[in-house]
């Protein structure tokens, strides 16, 4: 016999983009089974829950979620589901944890701790250690260019040979045929910086109109409109759709530019291209502090850069390519938001977190570049960093438009650190503040950039839209009382005014608390 429940006595906003409506749902086991109007539903073997006009919307999708190594973790990675994220995409900015070459896999590891099983490879034996695994949120996986690489390349600074590319070629086909929703490149990062154009546009070719390619560019400062223009052009022999990642001006002299990005964007459409991008609500970005050095620097993974930093020669060379004037031929934070905007967010030995490179400079009386490269050669190169270098009126920008997904760009859970507020608070902060507070988005359309939007781009089945036959990942939450209380200083801080989760049918949060079920599962893509 079924397990059947109602939901009655709520608002109900479907994920569709389409206006508030009172509507009453039934639950079949993990499906729903029916969508009516109030008191429709009069079954006496069914449970119900009342929500006393609270707001029913769809299970919330992250299509930018850094959460790859939580189904290893013993503890349980609550920072989505308590923001009413059901579904999180992992696999972003050219990073996955498959195929695992050896620097990754020393990188997981630490992450994970010793006891996890990180024994794979292979894209295929990957997913299957994920399914033999339990995880809060469902998951769905892109394979990392970075990651590519490195099982081919390393970390060496060069174009591949004919038989390299072929061997990241196939290994693209062989992720992709075990359930990669698609291909992710993190162009900034090494070794996928290391990549020219035309090597990941012929990756991006193997791709089919099902996948999806999501791009961490090139540049996201002073060459922004260039780096769209290379994302766009990768295009060339692909019908996939593109996600521009986490879409952005950095720099106070690019401030002002996200008009003419989006323009940018709009052109590709008016072509017939199929590109959206993701943003989150926030003015200052986070990664890791290795990303002020010059690429070239970073040739050889962490153990050559720290070699390098130990170097005077070499480090007066790092020297002046930092501080050289602008613009940068790379994407440089350190020009981008200053030493007093580049605020350290996680150490390896957890020293000195919240803290700027400027007042760090100032505590160890010396200069901010050498209190920069001494931090990281005191943490082996482990240190995480907060960047305050965007302009709201950009971020608005990147919002409101109507191709535009929300999407939290949290780093990995047991990475450690202070970390950035978008990890626990991306979410609430968009249905609470963005749109009850400042009114710039109604309700149901932010609800839709972070449920159906982000369903009919990544190809998630059966999710993102409330409608009879769709699993019944739901959240219930008070849109007068729900905000984000996560900030900069306090970035771990839960957000409130959500009542429950519930996925598959079974509750997981009930009254803001995580009830300790790990319900989530890798998901497939729509054929």
């Amino acid at each position: 016999m079924s397990e059947r429940t109602t939901v009655t006595g709520g608002w109900l906003i479907d994920g569709t983009g389409s206006p508030a409506r009172r509507a009453d749902l039934l639950i079949e086991d993990d499906r729903i089974s029916a969508v009516t109007q109030p008191g429709d539903l009069a079954s006496t073997d069914a449970r119900t829950i009342d929500v006393g006009g609270l707001t029913i919307t769809p299970g919330i999708i992250d299509v930018h979620s850094h959460a790859d190594i939580a189904f290893a973790l013993a503890g349980d990675d609550v920072s989505k589901i308590l923001q009413g994220v059901t579904t999180e995409v992992v696999g972003n900015c050219g990073t996955s944890l498959a195929p695992l070459g050896v620097a990754h896999r020393e990188v997981a590891t630490r992450i994970a701790g010793p006891d996890a099983d990180l024994s794979w490879t292979g894209f295929g034996d990957y997913l299957d250690a994920v399914d033999g695994g339990t995880q809060v949120t469902n998951s769905c996986h892109l394979v990392g260019h970075s990651s590519l690489r490195e099982a081919v390349l390393g970390h060496d600074d060069r174009a591949p040979d004919p038989d390299e590319l072929s061997t990241m070629v196939r290994l693209l086909h062989d992720a992709l045929e075990a359930g990669a929703f698609g291909l992710s490149t993190g162009l900034i990062y090494p070794p996928g910086a290391f990549a020219e154009a035309n090597e990941v546009a012929t990756l991006v070719s193997s791709l089919s109109a099902h996948h999806v390619y999501a791009t961490h560019m090139r540049n996201e400062s002073d060459h922004l409109i260039a780096a769209l223009d290379e994302a766009i052009g990768s295009l060339r022999d692909a019908s996939c759709r593109l996600q521009v990642s986490h879409l952005k001006a950095t720099g106070r002299r690019n401030h002002g530019t996200m008009g003419i990005a989006l323009e940018r964007l709009d052109r590709a459409r008016r072509r017939g291209l199929d590109v959206h991008h993701d943003v989150y609500p926030y003015t200052a970005a986070s990664t890791g502090l290795t990303a002020c050095l010059p690429p070239w620097s970073l040739v050889g993974g962490t153990a050559e850069m720290l070699s390098r930093l130990t170097s005077a020669s070499v480090r007066d060379r790092i020297r002046h390519d930092v501080l050289s004037p602008s613009p940068h031929d790379w994407d440089n934070p350190v020009a981008a938001a200053g030493w007093e905007g580049l605020v350290i967010a996680g150490t390896g030995s957890g020293s000195h977190e919240g803290v700027s490179l400027a007042a760090l400079a100032d505590e160890w009386d010396c200069d901010p570049f050498g209190a920069m490269v001494d931090l990281l050669v005191r943490e082996l190169g482990q240190v995480t960093m907060v960047e305050h270098s965007m302009d709201q009126a950009d971020v608005d920008l990147a919002v409101t438009d109507r191709h535009a997904i929300i999407a939290s760009d949290g780093l990995p859970p047991g990475s450690g650190g202070s970390s950035h507020p978008r990890g626990h608070g991306t979410f609430p902060r968009a249905l609470g503040h963005l749109s009850r507070d400042r009114g710039l988005l109604d309700l149901p359309t932010a609800v839709h950039k972070m449920t159906g939007l982000p369903a009919e781009v990544f190809g998630i089945a059966d999710r993102g839209v409330v409608r009879t036959g769709s699993i019944a990942d739901l959240v219930c939450f008070d849109p007068l009382a729900i905000a984000d209380h996560a900030t900069y200083e306090h970035p771990h801080r839960e957000p409130t005014g959500i009542r429950w989760v519930m996925q598959a049918g079974q509750l997981t949060v009930h009254h803001g608390a995580w009830l300790g079920r790990r319900l989530g599962r890798r998901l497939t893509r729509s054929p």
